[in-house]
Formats: structure tokens, C-alpha cells, sequence
């Protein structure tokens, strides 16, 4: 029965993106922006995304509430419509609509072939990110959680794998042999840590608790490497910004769960930056 309904989304989806590809990136981002403001809420619970934004601005009202999750949803639809573009992002005439702030210290990290470990969340168009590193010369793996529908994700994955980062690594046992593999071969590792985890530590985040990925911190610990924060922000409709910070080091007796707690202050500092950019539909304080 599942299989089933995760059938007819596929379809679903597959009509938008014909649709998309006939309007132009411009109008489908805009288009699909203001459709998932209307049906966001729909899918997710109100009150979750509530608590979740009250978690980090307790004092906001409700005028603000209101404004910024909006924004969120608009964020979030304008993604959905931008991935059937996202070959025009790396090759085509889109790859103008990105600029790069600290430019410099990936090109340090190539010409040096330095192996770091690349942490970042879901804000603005997110996907962009790993596709930039890896399109100016960067070795790059990015680790992955497979979508639950399974034919979407084959789509998903073929679409990462050839535009935004060959080396795509499944979040699991075969996934970590993987990932030391290519850490062999002076691969850096690009992930998300800014979602919840199976598997993990509890860690503060914006002042509660939440389970917390310690993959940044064991392979700080395993490889002596560096951590580069990266961040995009969308700065006007289809035109973003990716911030590449200073690498952070660590030393040896530095424990993981210290790495971990000062990782998720750089998580906050982020969001934060654009709080209507990052997706607060996800239950990260569960």
C-alpha cells in the first residue's frame, strides 16, 4: 500500500517538474515558492513549526511567527522547483547566479590537496553547496539519507550523482567503508549536521538538548583533519551567496562531544543569519 502511494507522489512530482522545465527556472521558482506556502502547512504540523522557531526566539509574536514561517515555506517550494535546473546551476547560464565569499580558502585546500571535512545545514537552496565545491576542483564525497519513496529516489540520486557530487555516500555501515575509502584517496567529506539523527548525542542546541550527528567529530579524531563551515543564503530570488568560513581545528584531547556542542553554536550562527532560510518543519528536538 505504501509503495503505492509513494507511486502516485512520484507522478505527482514528475508532472511539476515537466511543468517546470516548460515555464523557465524564474517563473517555476516563483510559482512553486507561493504554491508551498498554501499546502506547506497542510503536510506539516503548525504547532511543531511553532515550537520550533519559539525554541530559538522565544519573545517573537505572533505577527513574525506567521511571516517567518511563510518565508520558510516559499524558501523551501522555490528548492523543489530550482532542482530541474540544477544542471543550468553548474553548466549552463545559472552558474552566474552564484557568488562565493572566501573564495581563497578553497582554493588553499585544492592546491594544497587538504582532506576537511565541509559541515553545513539546510538553508537557502542547500543543494547548491557541494555542487559548487565540487565543480571548482574540490575531491569531494557528501553524505546522504536515501528519500523513503523509493521511486523518487532513484530519480534523486542520478540527479546528484551527475550534477551536484559524484561521490554520493548512503548514511550507514556500507556508507562509513565507503567514506574511509575515499578518505584514503584525499577525499573531503561534505555533510549536513543541522537535522536529527538515529544515532548520536544529545547536544545543546539553542539552549535544549537535541540528538546530535558525531560524524564531524570522529573523523576529526580518526584523520587529524580540519572542519570548513559552509553556508548559503538565497539573496534574491534565484541569486545566492555560499559563504566559505575559516577551517576550525581541533586539538587531539578535544573529546567529541565538545567538538559536537561547538559545531551546532556554528549551526546556530547560521540560521540565526536567515532564520526564514532553514527548514523548521523538522522534529530536531525530538
Amino acid at each position: 500500500m505504501k509503495n503505492i502511494k509513494y507511486f502516485f507522489q512520484f507522478l505527482l512530482i514528475l508532472i511539476c517538474f515537466i511543468i517546470f522545465k516548460i515555464l523557465g527556472v524564474n517563473l517555476s521558482s516563483k510559482i512553486s515558492g507561493k504554491i508551498f506556502e498554501i499546502i506547506g502547512p497542510l503536510f506539516r504540523s503548525k504547532d511543531l513549526i511553532n515550537s520550533n522557531i519559539r525554541k530559538a526566539y522565544p519573545n517573537i509574536d505572533k505577527k513574525n511567527l506567521k511571516k517567518m514561517t511563510a518565508s520558510m515555506w516559499n524558501n523551501y517550494g522555490r528548492v523543489f522547483a530550482e532542482y530541474m535546473f540544477i544542471k543550468d546551476f553548474r553548466f549552463g547560464k545559472l552558474n552566474s547566479n552564484i557568488s562565493i565569499e572566501g573564495e581563497k580558502i578553497l582554493e588553499d585546500i585544492k592546491n594544497k590537496n587538504n582532506q576537511v571535512v565541509f559541515i553545513s545545514g539546510h538553508f537557502g537552496n542547500f543543494e547548491l553547496m557541494a555542487m559548487y565545491l565540487e565543480k571548482k576542483g574540490i575531491k569531494l564525497s557528501a553524505i546522504y539519507r536515501p528519500l523513503n519513496n523509493i521511486f523518487l529516489n532513484q530519480i534523486m540520486e542520478r540527479i546528484r550523482k551527475k550534477y551536484i557530487c559524484e561521490q554520493q555516500v548512503k548514511k550507514g555501515i556500507g556508507g562509513i567503508k565507503k567514506l574511509i575509502g575515499l578518505k584514503k584517496n584525499n577525499y573531503s567529506t561534505a555533510l549536513m549536521i543541522d537535522q536529527r539523527v538515529s544515532e548520536g548525542i544529545l547536544s545543546n542546541f539553542f539552549n535544549e538538548k537535541a540528538l546530535t550527528t558525531t560524524i564531524p567529530a570522529q573523523l576529526v579524531k580518526k584523520f587529524n583533519i580540519k572542519i570548513v563551515p559552509v553556508y548559503i543564503e538565497r539573496v534574491k530570488d534565484i541569486n545566492f551567496k555560499i559563504k566559505i568560513s575559516e577551517p576550525l581545528s581541533f586539538s587531539k584531547e578535544t573529546s567529541i562531544e565538545n567538538i559536537t556542542n561547538e559545531l551546532n553554536k556554528v549551526i546556530e550562527r547560521m540560521i540565526i543569519n536567515k532564520p526564514e532560510q532553514w527548514i523548521w518543519s523538522h522534529n530536531r528536538w525530538k
